[in-house]
């Protein structure tokens, strides 16, 4: 299957390690050249958060039917809530001729790596998961019980991050502006490469 659009870029990492930060500043920087794909989630809207702008907010009955006609990427059950990436939330970003952002869970990427969508794969790190905790504690968006459940799951996404050839990069965000300036750094060599590769045909006009 023949490529639409140029190569997504993959943001993963725990709870807390600022993933969504850095893609805040990405997408403020580049709004023309980068789109965020929506994801879909059975989970309720946290305070300030938007329909089809942070998550297309839906129930499990109508996720999991979509899920079963094919209409998705990829899915992941987290905290007992689904989440996932759409078909169409990607080619609505890629139709415009951005680079597709997705921020996804570990499962997620799984799957991702299984389709044709040869994606850049980033996983940002915490510095500690006593610092993760730290900043989970700080948001005072869950019970012990729940911050629990997250940290168990950012270990496991930790070790699943730093096994090579998992990811492209893995960025450790122990101080935000080098973080975002290694992603930058990262993401600018990458499409600068497969422009390059691309110029020769793109100058052949009539």
């Amino acid at each position: 299957m023949v490529q639409k659009g140029p190569r997504p870029l993959v943001l993963c990492g725990p709870s807390g390690s600022g993933k969504s930060t850095l893609l805040k500043r990405l997408l403020k920087e580049f709004p023309d050249k980068f789109g965020f794909s929506v994801s879909h989630t059975t989970r309720a809207p946290r305070p300030g958060e938007a329909n089809g702008v942070h998550y297309h907010f839906t129930n499990k009955k109508d996720m999991i039917e979509a899920v079963q006609k094919g209409e998705f990427i990829e899915t992941a059950t987290f905290s007992g809530n689904m989440y996932g990436t759409s078909k169409r939330a990607v080619d609505d970003v890629r139709r415009t001729g951005k680079i597709c952002v997705l921020d996804i869970e570990i499962e997620g990427v799984k799957q991702v790596k299984k389709t044709d969508l040869d994606p850049l794969l980033v996983f940002v790190m915490p510095p500690s998961i006593e610092e993760l905790e730290r900043r989970l504690r700080a948001r005072n968006t869950e019970n012990d019980e729940a911050l629990k459940k997250r940290l168990t799951t950012a270990q496991r996404e930790i070790e699943f991050g730093q096994e090579p050839g998992n990811f492209h990069i893995i960025i450790l965000n122990d101080n935000l502006d080098k973080a975002y300036a290694e992603l930058r750094e990262f993401i600018s060599q990458n499409i600068k490469e497969k422009d390059e590769a691309n110029t020769p045909t793109e100058d052949k006009q009539q």
